[in-house]
């Protein structure tokens, strides 16, 4: 008897929880991290969300802004090959991801 009622149990549990995976509530949302989807404003971004851009660390985040601050704002993204350190293949690690 004591059998029954266990096996009776675990197919009472396992039918209950059939409309949690079929509803996708059982499952680990997948997460995408703020680097992956951001679009960043060169011109009005400042160090902390410059440094979010791949290659681009504070020090190279502290020259775009000082450029910035010396020279106005960033006309083109090739304008940005003009702060040391940031060349042809940073802009392409960033294509898409920085704007004017």
């Amino acid at each position: 008897m004591k059998k029954h009622i266990c096996y009776s149990l675990v197919i009472l549990f396992t039918v209950m929880s059939m409309p949690l995976k079929a509803a996708g509530l059982n499952e680990t949302p997948v997460a995408i991290s703020p680097q992956e989807i951001q679009v960043i404003d060169i011109n009005k971004a400042d160090t902390e969300t410059l440094a979010l851009l791949k290659g681009i660390g504070k020090k190279r985040a502290k020259a775009i802004i000082a450029y910035r601050e010396l020279n106005g704002v960033f006309n083109s993204l090739d304008d940005l090959r003009n702060v040391k350190g940031i060349g042809q293949r940073t802009l392409q690690l960033n294509k898409g991801r920085i704007k004017l």
